[in-house]
């Protein structure tokens, strides 16, 4: 039998390496972070082979005492914390004291440093995990630190890492990441000799389009929201915007890149109804919190953090990015700002086509929808609307066809319809010249938007069961459903527990009755028990509500008067993001009078 022995101290630090020090882009990671927290302004990186065979970070801040240098690489020893009251309520990005240690036993390292106190430089230099006596040497004041031949002394760990140019690639991120939340920081980033990045200080605004494109500034909406000790800001690109990958997703709490469960979850939720279910959102946005509410001792990487209140900021900042989403006014092409009109919760219209081309599921006629006023928790969220324009007043003959009246600065944002394309898209004039319209897509959304609102205005009728559905689950999905009994019953879900391991299902929300109970049970409960709260129900009522619209909406090849059409206009105008449709695809274009000359080569 196995004795129980003490590790040797080499050994522990390699066994750390393994989980903070994985590959060349963790060790780049927490020397960049080591020197934000010096207090750098100025960051060279030199990588050889994506860092497999040397990485080298060379930094301003304030440097390391001659007489630190050697506690500098030992294990758990470190400047940021002194206590317990400090852990919980670090601000700095490194704490633990691992990361020097754990580089040093696994690869060739050097650490010069000059203190901003000190007149010379020393350095000293370390070899799996066998460190030297401090040197003097020649440097500024700041620190280098060089890493070569990362996991020399541990072939198992080296043989997991790619190739050199995937390796390049993941440092590359890793900088890209860091250099989004520091504006303020310069970066220069060379591999192989060859200059890769050159980032000056500026600001947030001018780094984040240097960094992630033209094409997402121009397509993102701001993000600038408050409330009491939180705050989140930034930008989220529009639906039309989104990806096949989420490789423009950048979250930071508090200056630190995170991947966290719960506000990915916050912001899926934001972007639920404007994004097909194969696509991804892009954005870029930083939380701040007090430091003493969140926990970011979670994760060898610190990429994942504990919120003390975790629903309140879940609820946050899903409620400020859909408000950003909601209330954008750029839709598509270039939209002129003096033709956005002002909010106005007061303008009330309502689409109305001939009857006999009303589809619904029931064979009921639904083409004149009014639309009921907005509740309170839907009034903040209002899309944009048109303030000076009278109320539309549908004609009832509908063959007769009026010319567009003259056009004049307190016209309609988009304007007056003149035609119909292919029976598909609808073509209005506006001010800045032509609109294109998808005729289903825009009608689909306007329809969408009044049944989530008129069904909101109803409560959730509840459904019972003639054979309550049991299933077997664990015993945290058991005490969930207890606990939380009163919140699924106002859902018009009731779930009873009857073992241990065993709920029944003996009601579910009536539009949902041809749902699977017992999945749909599950679903929520483990939403419930990992975010503290649930948007399952608002999802599947929302994809059953899409397609009842979807149905309901004008079809294709279908001929609408010039008064139709105008009506369709006049409720885009006042429909929450009439911008796209249900799937993220946008429903209207504009093309200025600037853009149809240049295609005509007219005034050359």
């Amino acid at each position: 039998m196995s004795t129980i022995q003490q590790l040797p101290d080499l050994l522990i630090s390699q066994i750390a390496a393994g989980e903070v020090v994985e590959r060349p882009a963790a060790a780049l990671k927490e020397l960049l972070e080591n020197s934000l927290d010096a207090g750098a302004t100025d960051l060279r990186i030199q990588l050889e082979e994506g860092g497999l065979q040397a990485l080298k970070v060379v930094d301003n801040g304030h440097g390391i005492m001659a007489d630190q240098l050697v506690l500098a690489l030992a294990r758990h020893a470190t400047s940021k914390i002194t206590s317990l009251g400090d852990l919980e309520s670090v601000a700095s990005f490194g704490f633990r004291g691992e990361a020097l240690a754990s580089m040093a036993a696994v690869s060739k390292l050097r650490l010069a440093s000059r203190h901003a106190n000190s007149l010379h430089a020393h350095e000293i230099f370390a070899e799996g995990g066998k460190l030297g006596a401090p040197v003097p040497c020649a440097l500024n004041e700041g620190t280098t630190i060089e890493l070569r031949e990362l996991f020399f002394n541990t072939p198992a760990r080296r043989k997991f890492l790619k190739s050199a140019s995937t390796e390049y690639a993941h440092c590359d991120a890793t900088v890209l990441r860091i250099a989004l939340a520091r504006p303020d920081v310069s970066f220069t980033l060379t591999h192989n000799g060859r200059a890769q990045r050159q980032l000056r200080a500026e600001s947030h605004a001018e780094r984040m389009k240097t960094l992630l494109g033209t094409e997402f500034s121009q397509a993102a909406q701001t993000v600038l929201v408050t409330a009491g000790p939180l705050s989140l800001s930034g930008l989220v690109a529009l639906p039309a915007y989104a990806r096949t990958g989420r490789d423009m997703q950048f979250l930071y709490v508090n200056g630190r890149f995170v991947r966290d469960k719960l506000l990915s979850h916050a912001l899926r939720q934001a972007w639920q109804d404007v994004l097909h279910h194969d696509r991804h959102p892009a954005y870029c946005l930083f939380l701040n919190v007090d430091y003493t509410a969140v926990d970011v001792n979670v994760h060898p990487t610190k990429t994942e953090v504990r919120f003390r209140d975790s629903r309140a900021v879940h609820q946050f900042v899903y409620h400020a990015v859909q408000q950003a989403l909601s209330s954008s006014a750029q839709i598509s092409a270039a939209v002129p700002a003096s033709l956005r009109p002002a909010k106005d919760d007061t303008y009330d219209s309502a689409i109305t086509f001939s009857s006999r081309h009303a589809l619904s599921s029931s064979g009921a006629a639904h083409t004149a929808f009014p639309r009921p006023p907005l509740p309170p928790q839907q009034a903040q969220f209002s899309h944009w609307v048109a303030q000076t324009s009278p109320p539309y007043e549908p004609q009832t003959d509908l063959t007769d066809a009026a010319p567009p009246p003259p056009m004049s600065s307190g016209d309609h944002p988009l304007g007056y319809a003149i035609a119909q394309l292919h029976g598909i898209y609808l073509l209005a004039q506006n001010q800045a010249g032509l609109v294109l319209v998808d005729m289903h897509a825009a009608h689909e959304r306007i329809l969408y938007e009044r049944l989530k609102i008129s069904f909101a205005q109803h409560s959730l009728a509840s459904q019972a069961l003639l054979i309550p559905i049991t299933f077997e689950t664990c015993a945290l999905s058991v005490a969930t459903a207890i606990e939380q009994a009163d919140f699924l019953q106002s859902l018009g879900l009731h779930i009873t527990p009857i073992s241990p391991t065993t709920l029944a299902v003996r009601s579910v929300p009536h539009l949902l009755q041809h749902s699977d109970p017992s999945q749909l049970a599950r679903d929520i409960l483990r939403d419930l028990a990992e975010h503290g709260q649930t948007h399952t129900l608002e999802e599947q009522r929302n994809e059953m509500l899409a397609t009842l619209a979807c149905h309901g909406a004008v079809r294709a090849h279908r001929q609408l008067s010039l008064n139709e059409m105008n009506a369709l206009l006049r409720d885009m105008e006042t429909t929450e993001r009439a911008n796209q449709c249900n799937h993220g695809r946008p429903t209207w274009f504009q093309f200025s009078i600037q853009e149809l000359d240049k295609l005509f080569m007219r005034g050359k």
